[in-house]
């Protein structure tokens, strides 16, 4: 066996990989979008296994109560402060000399994804929102790129790969002699983002670091039969975890596609690759802070649901036309101010990435 696949031994003896599989996987770029608590499990496995370039995105920093999930990291980065992208870089470099990793300290949003996912082969989720997710899904579909979504909060996770129907058919997963393996899409299962406020995060109901290491490890596990070809092999089913419950459920979702008109992979819309769905940011001058706005329009935000949420992080108030929370973020501290329609006014910064995170973070959406 060629010296540069030795330490790979104990993967290519696996039915389907092969040597074939593994060279398959060293040519292949992997771009990981996130590095929080997804993200790290889901490098370190890429790097283990040997993917050939590993592309890590992120817009983030360590902090002390990252440690908990995010495995790449350590006390050191957390004092430093690194940014997360960086710090998982050299990690890997460490773990895996012989592949190629690549940090990159951005937002991801569409100004930014193009130079973020040029080179992909495959796009693998670490974000921590659903507008970031449905960015990456807009991109994947309309060039033609394998997604594997993940999420996970609380005690629960989710996990599907989409290999995108194209218009011309012409994929490498819908060519197979045997038929077609494309499958739906993020938004032919989701067509639309729930409204912001609706979905609890990390931030607010916390995360069991070891459903964050299933789903990651399901996400991962789909991302190796794609970059080595074994399409029949990738699951057409919805994983469902609650790893406190007891609970695995994998939902048919195969004819998900046929049953919807999906606006990205039927109707080839792109709004939020394009800038039609989203958000909006503008830095408001003199006042260090950003205001956010949703570009469609959102169901009433619950007040009374997001106090509850936000309450154990500072005061709260609310009114008929706002709610404003004070929230203490580490060594940072916002002034949170949101209204009924989802727009937000995020004072303690004039980063409009920065606002985007801690509005992800305590609102979600």
């Amino acid at each position: 066996m060629d010296s540069n696949l030795e330490r790979y031994h104990r993967q290519i003896l696996l039915p389907g990989f092969g040597e074939a599989g593994q060279r398959a996987l060293a040519g292949s770029t992997a771009v990981l979008l996130g590095c929080g608590a997804l993200g790290s499990v889901a490098a370190d496995l890429l790097a283990r296994a040997g993917v050939g370039r590993l592309v890590i995105a992120d817009r983030d920093f360590v902090e002390l109560t990252n440690l908990q999930r995010q495995v790449l990291f350590d006390e050191n980065d957390a004092t430093a402060g690194m940014p997360k992208a960086e710090a998982a870089r050299r990690r890997l470099a460490r773990v895996n000399s012989s592949i190629d990793v690549t940090a990159i300290v951005d937002d991801i949003n569409p100004d930014t994804i193009n130079g973020i996912a040029s080179e992909a082969d495959i796009l693998v989720d670490g974000l921590d929102n659903f507008e970031a997710r449905y960015l990456a899904n807009d991109y994947a579909v309309k060039h033609g790129i394998p997604y594997v979504y993940g999420a996970a909060v609380g005690t629960t996770g989710m996990a599907f790969p989409v290999l995108p129907h194209t218009p011309d058919g012409d994929a490498p997963w819908e060519t197979d002699p045997e038929g077609s393996y494309a499958t739906p899409c993020l938004r032919c299962l989701f067509e639309e983002p729930p409204p912001p406020g609706t979905s609890p995060t990390c931030d607010t109901i916390g995360v069991l670091n070891a459903v964050v290491a299933l789903v990651a490890s399901a996400e991962v596990a789909e991302a190796l039969k794609i970059l080595t070809g074994n399409y029949a092999n990738v699951s057409r089913r919805l994983l469902n975890v609650d790893a406190w419950q007891n609970e695995l459920h994998r939902l048919g979702v195969e004819q998900a596609r046929d049953s919807a008109d999906c606006p990205a992979c039927r109707q080839r819309s792109f709004e939020f690759l394009e800038g039609g769905a989203g958000s909006t940011t503008d830095t408001l001058c003199g006042r260090n802070a950003v205001q956010l706005r949703h570009r469609k329009k959102s169901e009433a935000l619950d007040f009374e649901a997001l106090a509850r949420r936000l309450e154990v992080y500072g005061d709260v108030s609310i009114s008929e036309f706002l709610l404003r929370a004070d929230i203490l973020d580490g060594d940072k501290r916002y002034e949170l101010s949101l209204f009924p329609d989802g727009r937000a006014i995020v004072k303690g910064t004039d980063s409009p990435s920065e606002a985007r995170a801690a509005y992800a973070r305590y609102v979600g959406g």
